[in-house]
């Protein structure tokens, strides 16, 4: 009578690999929740930033209007005196303003993009992926922030060459780049937010006209909280611009500024923009 074959037993991925080698032959475990969020958000930043390597016209486009507003604007109102601005010569009080309008100007229509992406089947694919709502909101509003402080640099040079007294302490520069990435990062994720209400270019458009200039106008970009009326000078309290114009005045000519509560209420209100612009993004690709 045969013996029965013998089963063999089968051998441990430690005994093949002593020391842990096991990793040779078993794939390390996905990566997943928090910890992959970082990655991807860098990843939507990346792609964003992409787009500007096929078509540099914006930039040079966008760096015409604060060009004339420091020109223009600037130049005749520092003959004018009239703006109570201590002390400051008018052009320097104007540049870090006009630097925050730039990059909002850029950052509002940001929606507009989402739009087109929508139309043209983009969104959808990347709902599908497993990278999450919020990060590619945050990919996107950190991409335009790029933008803007590429936008925010012509506008220092162009400052600059007119004779604007500026810092050119790196800390201090650092802290622009950081006031201008939130400031520009909450605006676009505003215009998000609205493309998710809106759902057309034309509305998203007409919008976008009839907000930037009462933000523009209704901040300390231009002239002092002080001079203005008093209803005005409650919309500029709540008005995001005004403290990202402080942050930038304060560090780029060394005046006065509340930085921690500048930084503060960036920082919420980027938040809260990309938490409401997650919200109404599958609002967009239904």
């Amino acid at each position: 009578m045969s013996e029965a074959p013998v089963v063999q037993r089968p051998v441990s991925a430690e005994r093949i690999h002593p020391g842990g080698l096991d990793l040779l032959v078993v794939p390390p475990r996905a990566r997943t929740g928090w910890r992959v969020l970082p990655a991807r958000v860098g990843a939507m930043c990346a792609v964003e930033l992409q787009k500007l390597r096929h078509d540099r016209t914006e930039l040079y486009t966008r760096a015409v209007q604060p060009a004339l507003w420091l020109l223009i604007f600037g130049e005749t109102f520092t003959r004018i005196r009239a703006i109570p601005t201590g002390g400051i010569p008018y052009l320097d009080y104007l540049a870090p303003g006009i630097i925050a309008q730039s990059a909002m100007f850029i950052a509002i229509f940001y929606g507009i993009m989402i739009i087109w992406e929508r139309d043209a089947g983009i969104l959808t694919k990347l709902l599908v992926t497993p990278t999450p709502r919020s990060a590619l909101i945050t990919g996107k509003a950190f991409a335009a922030g790029v933008k803007a402080l590429i936008q925010a640099v012509v506008v220092v040079v162009i400052a600059a060459l007119l004779g604007v007294a500026m810092t050119w302490n790196p800390l201090r520069l650092l802290g622009v780049a950081v006031a201008v990435v939130l400031g520009s990062a909450f605006f676009s994720c505003l215009s998000m937010t609205i493309a998710g209400i809106v759902l057309t270019r034309d509305r998203l458009m007409g919008i976008g006209q009839a907000i930037t200039m009462p933000l523009f106008f209704g901040s300390n970009a231009l002239y002092p909280v002080a001079v203005m009326p008093g209803w005005l000078q409650a919309v500029s309290k709540v008005n995001p611009l005004s403290y990202q114009v402080d942050a930038l005045r304060g560090l780029l000519l060394g005046t006065h500024a509340h930085l921690a509560l500048d930084y503060g209420v960036l920082a919420l209100a980027a938040a809260l923009g990309i938490l409401s612009a997650s919200s109404l993004l599958g609002r967009l690709a239904r």
